[in-house]
């Protein structure tokens, strides 16, 4: 329905019971905007890709049943995302009692406050309208939140200046959920929250009621409530009470994009592209590469999958993928930029802050951790463009069509590729590795120039992940060689020290 602007003029009790305006719920008005939207076609959450058929519709049945949400996911799973997102099924603006700061409806005053000036200014108390983005209030569970912050307390200074005695309920600082009161109001990751604290919520869920200092107000708090959990939560540092998880009545489990399409979405959506870098151009293998990683990275065995890997890892990824591009481009005055298959690699500072590890994770470092996962990742989508080398190799015959590169390498022949390498050298030291370009060209033709130079720096880097050449991380950048004259390296010889150098 659309919203009369003629509504903001009202601005006495008596013009608000005149215009014929009718007291309603939060609940109520989440569903009555739900069922609209629901009606003309709408999309009720934009922005969030991968719950279409999942999570959405639990949600929307949630509203439509008027409950109480718990979102329960791993971390970067869109979870505070979607509560946030629920303001726009709220009214525009709503009437209240101005001045209130229990935002109380005009028709159905709840605080002392509001009552008192009722009584006192009948029809001629004065009201304002709250916007929709002002009803949403958040909070982030930790083991110091206090009833206090909650659901208020007495205030000594209040009550010395209005020289009032402790037994007025006038005395009282209201917390912040009473004053969310017709408002939707979020705790985030919930089980951190100390067990006493979620005891105080039982009656604001259920009964509608407050306590405190003694204080036993009934107040019917009119509170749409969304809270968030990690499942890690529950056994690691705290757990939601079962007579609170009782009173919650829609509990909605969230997941990770089931596709690498919704990640590359999502990822492109959420990332913060600089306005030096949106005239970079980045190959779509290199954007279902950075998406493969976090794939990785969630079967990973150096990888707590209890913890999860948040979509935060792949746009932190991709940013910095796009600023390796940039970097290089600024060092050689180039203005034309494409991104490169080993900016992946400056990519892992991002990866190392976005992953919790194993024991056998840490042991390992999570530089080598990281490393391993661009390896895996391009492991797998080597095959989805190439053959499988290992299947080439078992066969006795036919041609081995990346024969004539490891050949090449198998002379003797190394090759260096520095991070800051001009688009010129690029080019040059690609196309001087014999057969190549020949290996592109037979699986890929008619391709654009950079384009088929992205694909054969894809090639090389695959055919080292298969073993058929040798890839080794330098100060500067990589080096291509054969694979046997790698391992007879005496420089690389550690005699039983891990050599983390090496990417394999």
């Amino acid at each position: 329905m659309a919203f009369d602007k003629n509504i903001l003029k009202i601005k006495t009790l008596g013009e608000l019971k005149a215009s014929g305006y009718k007291p309603k719920s939060i609940k109520q008005e989440l569903r009555d905007n739900l069922v609209e939207k629901l009606k003309n076609k709408e999309t009720v959450f934009p922005g969030i890709w991968g719950y279409e058929d999942t999570v959405i519709p639990e949600v929307e049945k949630a509203i439509l049943s008027m409950h109480h949400i718990n979102l329960l996911g791993l971390r970067g799973q869109a979870k505070t995302r979607i509560a946030r997102l629920m303001v726009n099924l709220l009214d525009e603006y709503v009437p209240v009692v101005e001045g209130s700061e229990l935002n109380d409806d005009p028709l159905e005053p709840l605080s002392r406050f509001a009552k008192d000036l009722i009584t006192e200014k009948g029809d001629d108390t004065p009201i304002s309208w709250l916007p929709r983005a002002e009803r949403y209030n958040e909070k982030l569970a930790t083991p110091d939140v206090s009833i206090a912050d909650l659901i208020g307390d007495v205030d000594p200074i209040k009550a010395a200046t209005l020289r009032l005695p402790y037994s007025d309920e006038r005395v009282i600082h209201f917390g912040m959920i009473p004053r969310s009161h017709r408002c939707i109001f979020v705790i985030n990751e919930l089980p951190d929250l100390q067990a006493r604290i979620q005891v105080s919520l039982f009656n604001i869920l259920q009964e509608g009621d407050i306590q405190i200092r003694g204080f036993k107000l009934r107040m019917p708090l009119d509170i749409q409530f969304v809270f968030t959990a990690n499942p890690e939560d529950y056994t690691n540092r705290g757990s939601i009470v079962t007579p609170l998880k009782d009173r919650i009545d829609s509990q909605i489990v969230t997941h990770y994009p089931k596709s690498i399409e919704i990640g590359r979405k999502i990822t492109e959506q959420e990332a913060i592209i600089k306005d030096g870098q949106k005239k970079i151009v980045v190959n779509d293998i290199l954007k279902d590469l950075v998406e493969q990683i976090a794939v990785e990275a969630r079967q990973s065995e150096y990888v707590d999958a209890k913890s999860g890997v948040s979509a935060r890892m792949t746009i932190s990824a991709y940013e910095n993928l796009l600023s390796s591009a940039e970097r290089r481009a600024l060092i050689n005055g180039e203005k034309n930029i494409n991104a490169r298959l080993a900016d992946i690699y400056g990519a892992i500072a991002a990866i190392n802050g976005k992953i919790e590890l194993v024991y056998e994770g840490e042991v390992e470092g999570p530089v080598y951790v990281a490393q391993s996962l661009i390896g895996k990742a391009i492991r797998t989508e080597f095959l989805k463009y190439f053959p499988n080398p290992e299947a080439v190799k078992k066969k006795k015959s036919g041609k081995n069509p990346f024969q004539q590169v490891s050949n090449w390498f198998g002379e003797g022949n190394i090759i260096d590729f520095d991070n800051d390498l001009t688009d010129r050298e690029y080019r040059a030291r690609l196309k001087t590795i014999e057969g190549l370009e020949e290996l592109v060209e037979s699986y890929h033709q008619h391709l654009a120039e950079n384009d088929k130079l992205f694909m054969m720096e894809f090639a090389l880097h695959g055919l080292a992940e298969y073993s058929l050449i040798s890839k080794q991380n330098l100060d500067t950048g990589l080096q291509f060689k054969d694979l046997l004259d790698s391992m007879f390296d005496p420089n690389k010889m550690n005699f039983g020290d891990d050599d983390e150098d090496d990417f394999r």
